[in-house]
This record gives structure tokens, sequence and C-alpha cells, in this order.
């Protein structure tokens, strides 16, 4: 689907934000805690797991922007291994989506239904839980850690409360 498919009509710029922040959050989630090579992978399929089943949801936004989502970066359902991205300056990434996210609340305030701007705000919480839910951080040998570091969870709360969920 692409934004003629989707009403109310969005401006370039708004469906950009829009399509764009699933992956963002699933970036930062995944940066809030350094984790190492095999655990970001974790964390990277399970965010784009998450994003290519919204494609199921019953929000025609969150349908819309999960395919154009999986459509440029690929299907993890089908085997394909998504690029695991990061950040250039950590702390200023994790600012700037924090700072895209309270953007898209207001677009989704000023023009989309409010089933599906609630829909599309859960959603974006749920990747960032499936992502920071993927992978202990810490331990050894699969021994101790934590599922959910204090800088994860922060992150998604911070994340939350942007998008007013």
């Amino acid at each position: 689907m692409s934004i003629v498919d989707t009403e109310p009509k969005y401006t370039d710029e708004e469906w950009g934000i829009l399509v764009g922040l699933p992956q963002s959050v699933l970036i930062a989630a995944s940066q809030a805690e350094s984790d190492g090579t095999r655990r970001t992978r974790e964390e990277w399929t399970a965010g784009m797991a998450t994003i290519a089943d919204a494609r199921g949801s019953s929000s025609t936004l969150v349908r819309s922007v999960a395919s154009d989502v999986v459509e440029r970066q690929g299907d993890v359902e089908e085997g394909e291994e998504p690029p695991v991205i990061e950040f250039p300056d950590r702390d200023a990434g994790l600012t700037d989506v924090i700072t895209r996210a309270k953007t898209a609340h207001e677009i989704l305030t000023a023009k989309a239904e409010p089933a599906d701007a609630e829909a599309y705000r859960f959603w974006l919480v749920t990747v960032a839980d499936a992502v920071v839910a993927a992978a202990k951080t810490g331990g050894v040998l699969g021994l101790g850690g934590d599922q959910v570091t204090p800088a994860e969870r922060s992150f998604r709360d911070n994340l939350a409360a942007a998008l007013e969920v």
C-alpha cells in the first residue's frame, strides 16, 4: 500500500515520518544497551518480525506502514536478513527518535482516525518491547544477565511517554 491508499492523506514528509519511525524505534531500542553482535542480530530479527507481523493489523494505517517498511527493508519471515544499522552518535540518535515520536503523535492527533492513531502508537511500543526482550544483556554462557536493562527500559518508557501510550 502507499500513501494514496491511506486516508486521510498525509503529506510526503508526514508519511515519511510515520513509515521511518518503526525502524528507527527498532534501531534505538537495540542501541539503548550495547549487547554485542549476536544479541543485536537477535534484537533486529525480533523487531523486524514484529514490524512484518503488523501487515495483518486491523488498523489500515498500521497495515500500510508495516507493508511499506517490509517492502523497503525485506521480510525476515521469508528469510531475508535485515541490515543492522547503528546511530553514529548513540545518545543523539536516541534523542532524535523520541523527538520524531512526538512529531508522529502530533501528526496522528491532527490527521488520523483515533483508532488508527492508538493502534500505531501501541504498535511502536510493541516493537520496542520485542527488541529489548529479544536477548539478555550480560551474564556468562546464558546464565544471569538482564532480560531488559535499565537503559532499555528507560528508552521504552520515554517512547511510550512521547507517544502518550
